[in-house]
């Protein structure tokens, strides 16, 4: 084969090959993560996620916790404080927040009580938006 005919043949596959290229989706959010919402009424530390944090995640990841009291929380992953949650937002999503499709992720918290699927929306939704 010829180096020309190499080359032409790459090219054809970029150009003709739907689905090889950038697709111009929204290449900053991965397809597993939710978006923040834009309109509507934003959720916020006080009006969704202290009370969430309080009654699901706080009695191990709390700093005022140590040692057997935190259930194997580790350390600087402190619910109570906001910048921590702000943090590890990520991490606390994979664990106990919701994917883009839908599904949720039920890794946290270890025993009840524990979130409706709704309310794991809800803190992915209010974490991706920055905890605000």
């Amino acid at each position: 084969m010829s180096r020309s005919w190499g080359w032409m043949t790459v090219l054809a596959c970029i150009v003709l090959v739907p689905g090889c290229g950038d697709d111009d989706d929204d290449d900053d959010v991965p397809d597993d993560e939710v978006s923040c919402p834009t309109g509507g009424t934003q959720l916020t530390e006080q009006n969704f996620g202290r009370a969430f944090l309080d009654t699901y995640c706080t009695r191990c990841h709390a700093s005022t916790l140590t040692g057997a009291a935190r259930n194997g929380a580790p350390v600087g992953f402190d619910w109570d404080r906001i910048e921590s949650v702000r943090e590890h937002a990520a991490e606390m999503n994979d664990e106990a927040g919701a994917d883009a499709d839908g599904s949720v992720n039920r890794e946290m918290p270890l025993n009840d009580p524990r979130p409706s699927d709704a309310e794991r929306r809800q803190l992915s939704e209010w974490l991706v938006c920055g905890a605000p």
